[in-house]
């Protein structure tokens, strides 16, 4: 059975090319447009590793954390792909930081790397 990724990020063009992106390296994926529909989401699909924007409409990825986060037994990985400086200190707990534009590749290897570890 394949692991499942969460994309949450407001760009479609971003969803689009990660959905299609995990899907071609064997994923699958689920999607939420913003922070305020993700926690919907992230409970119907229970995915295995959640890729966070932080900046969005509605609601931010730093407050969707902090809410999932509080859910008991949370320990979905997190790696946060933002365009916004500072993102390292956004989420302390995540395991990774992309900075869009990113490096496919890269970014691939990373999601392997946590997924075989969980």
């Amino acid at each position: 059975m394949s692991k499942k990724i969460m994309i949450v990020d407001d760009d479609p063009a971003i969803t689009r090319y990660l959905d299609a992106l995990f899907q071609d390296n064997g994923y699958e994926t689920c999607i939420a447009e913003d922070g305020k529909n993700a926690m919907e989401v992230f409970q119907a699909n229970s995915p295995d590793l959640i890729t966070l924007d932080l900046e969005m409409p509605e609601e931010w990825g730093p407050r969707f954390f902090r809410k999932v986060s509080k859910i008991k037994g949370f320990s979905t990985p997190v790696i946060v792909i933002s365009g916004l400086s500072g993102r390292k200190y956004s989420i302390p707990k995540a395991e990774a930081f992309f900075a869009k534009p990113f490096d496919k590749d890269e970014l691939i290897k990373t999601v392997d790397k946590i997924l075989l570890m969980s």
